[in-house]
């Protein structure tokens, strides 16, 4: 389970996230001071840290590096979501309180992701039998 990032960590990541690219830390230190004063020893100390903490990889380029998310915002927030729950002595009545604070949104956005997900569980169990799927794929010697 990830730790929660932290404010600096976030806005960094927030950046890498949002840009989708490698990106170096000079990009990430420019856009950074136009909300607040920031040295660059501070932000590439911040991604050298994200680095060890696996959130980013990154690739040498010339002297500098350019750094890469290595899962996506929604992958962190459905971690940090789900230590939360899980930490729960009822996880049943954690469920009822959260989705009691969500907005009409937030709830329909929900009935989506459970309309999906039990989409693609039937469509996974229900395609090996209606297709006479063997198991075996292109390529792979019999079972």
């Amino acid at each position: 389970m990830p730790r929660p990032l932290g404010e600096l960590e976030d806005a960094v990541m927030t950046r890498v996230w949002q840009w989708n690219r490698p990106v170096t830390v000079r990009e990430v230190l420019e856009d950074l001071q136009q909300e607040r004063s920031i040295a660059y020893t501070t932000v590439m100390t911040v991604m050298d840290n994200l680095h060890q903490k696996g959130w980013v990889r990154r690739e040498a380029e010339g002297r500098a590096y350019r750094y890469t998310a290595v899962s996506t915002r929604a992958a962190y927030s459905a971690a940090l979501m789900n230590e939360a729950w899980s930490t729960s002595d009822n996880p049943a009545a954690a469920l009822v309180a959260f989705f009691g604070m969500m907005s009409a949104e937030q709830r329909e956005a929900l009935r989506d992701a459970v309309r999906i997900v039990q989409h693609d569980d039937e469509t996974a169990t229900a395609a090996p039998e209606a297709e006479g799927d063997s198991g075996e794929r292109p390529g792979e010697p019999g079972r």
